[in-house]
């Protein structure tokens, strides 16, 4: 059960951001996200804290990842993930709110490079956590 002790003034849970990270980290990991590369935010965007990109094989890999993941941060930490993308599962995105996750087909994400864009030209910021 989710400790819903401390709130934000949005009503929702207070979480720690780096438990929720290491939960989308071992999610991505436990269900064989290929090229899975972390992009700390925090203090260049006020997005989020932590962008996370990864890839699947297939369609289907890609919304099955997605559904586990939105699954596992509802069951730890009391917060619904809002899920784009999902019908097609070519490019999802999974905003855990301070954490972002892109999952994409290999062919999608090497047409949007999302990395290169978020590296904000410094490649010492990004920190690649596991390769497949």
């Amino acid at each position: 059960m989710p400790d819903r002790s401390a709130e934000t003034a949005t009503g929702r849970p207070e979480i720690d951001v780096e438990d929720l990270h290491a939960l989308v980290l071992k999610s991505l990991d436990d269900d064989q996200a290929v090229e899975v590369v972390s992009i700390p935010l925090a203090g260049k965007s006020s997005i989020a804290d932590h962008m996370v990109i990864a890839s699947g094989r297939s369609t289907r890999q890609v919304a099955s990842m997605a559904t586990k993941l939105a699954d596992r941060i509802k069951e730890k930490f009391g917060r619904i993930a809002r899920i784009e993308g999902l019908p097609a599962a070519d490019w999802v995105l999974i905003d855990a709110d301070d954490v972002i996750v892109h999952l994409f087909r290999p062919e999608v994400r090497s047409f949007y490079n999302l990395e290169r864009m978020w590296a904000f030209g410094d490649d010492a910021d990004r920190s690649t956590v596991a390769s497949g």
